[in-house]
């Protein structure tokens, strides 16, 4: 059995390793109590195991973060290790110089844990608005709609899914390794989103079905899906265009649940995105329409009464979905996110 002071070590290490892997702000980092622990204990213990938890876990040496965020956790390490009287620790000193030799890249990645105890790893863009999109970055409401997924995985179970500016995957490849849906479609409608997108889903193991875009290259490498505690579902990458999707496209959908996380951020396409949840109802075969489910972090609470009352105009019902109680990754705490329910 582990002493006290070990574990509490383990769990400080772990704690940390959550929230690098996802590559989140270093003031989120339980510092203080780092610097606490190595006042009353010193030692590189500590330190070598934080280390080897974040930047030299094995994902994150396959898929690192990027090189400017390395940089600033480790040199932060650096710092609390410096402050105490332990004997210095040189593997510290030696991954800061191996970092400072890499080349700048306008691409990173982020890992993030599922209660599974599996990842979904991104690659992401290291800028907000890259290539005339925000769609090439992971967005809180994103995280805040998997999270609610996991918590009703029976809504997702066995059902095929459609999501609505699916951007570069998160929420889709957390449903696909948690909620075991009998298939899934992303779609977007952006070339260089959709791309990327087609990229994440093979980092994760899956496959692609290949008549469904012709975006798709020569098979990558990425993390083995075979032993893992999920099934394999029909995947799909779609392009639709909301304002002038096809009957065809339509049909060939079926979705028994719509899912969509941050699409509602301009008064300009919400007509579009109406007009499209119409027609995927209307164009149901058996009759029967899907259940919708929309995430939003509401920045402008004009827009997001607007589509409030756009929904109300033409008939669709809605109503706030209560939050879930498990908070599994990390992100804004003062993000207003909420989730609607539409009747369409």
């Amino acid at each position: 059995m582990a002493e006290p002071e070990q574990e509490l070590g383990q769990e400080l290490g772990l704690r940390f390793q959550r929230l690098f892997l996802a590559a989140r702000q270093l003031r989120a980092f339980p510092w203080p109590e780092l610097e606490q622990r190595l006042r009353s204990a010193p030692g590189s213990s500590l330190l070598a195991d934080i280390l080897h938890q974040t930047i030299l876990h094995p994902l994150c040496v396959k898929y690192p973060p990027s090189i400017k965020y390395r940089r600033c956790f480790l040199t932060e390490l650096i710092k609390k290790h410096e402050s105490t009287t332990a004997e210095p620790l040189d593997e510290l000193y030696d991954t800061l110089a191996d970092i400072l030799n890499e080349e700048e890249s306008t691409r990173c990645y982020k890992n993030y844990l599922l209660p599974t105890g599996e990842f979904v790893t991104l690659s992401e863009s290291e800028a907000i608005i890259s290539q005339g999109t925000t769609g090439l970055v992971t967005w809180d409401a994103a995280l805040h709609l998997a999270e609610w997924a996991m918590e009703n995985s029976t809504v997702f179970s066995n059902r095929t899914v459609l999501e609505l500016g699916s951007g570069i995957g998160f929420t889709g490849l957390a449903i696909c390794k948690t909620c075991n849906p009998k298939a899934y479609i992303f779609s977007d409608y952006h070339h260089c989103v959709l791309k990327q997108l087609v990229e994440n889903i093979r980092l994760n193991g899956f496959a692609v079905q290949p008549e469904t875009t012709d975006l798709i290259q020569p098979k990558s490498e990425g993390q083995e899906a075979e032993g893992k505690n999920y099934q394999q579902p029909k995947l799909i990458v779609a392009e639709l265009d909301w304002g002038s999707v096809t009957e065809k496209q339509l049909l060939d959908l079926q979705p028994d649940v719509i899912i969509a996380a941050d699409v509602v951020y301009d008064p300009e396409i919400t007509a579009s995105l109406i007009g499209m949840l119409q027609k995927l109802s209307t164009f149901r075969a058996d009759g029967k329409p899907p259940e919708v489910y929309i995430a939003f972090t509401i920045r402008n609470p004009d827009t997001y009464h607007l589509f409030q009352a756009e929904l109300d105009k033409v008939g669709i019902g809605w109503q706030i979905i209560p939050a879930h109680n498990n908070s599994i990754f990390l992100y804004d705490t003062q993000s207003n996110v909420t989730i609607l329910q539409l009747f369409i």
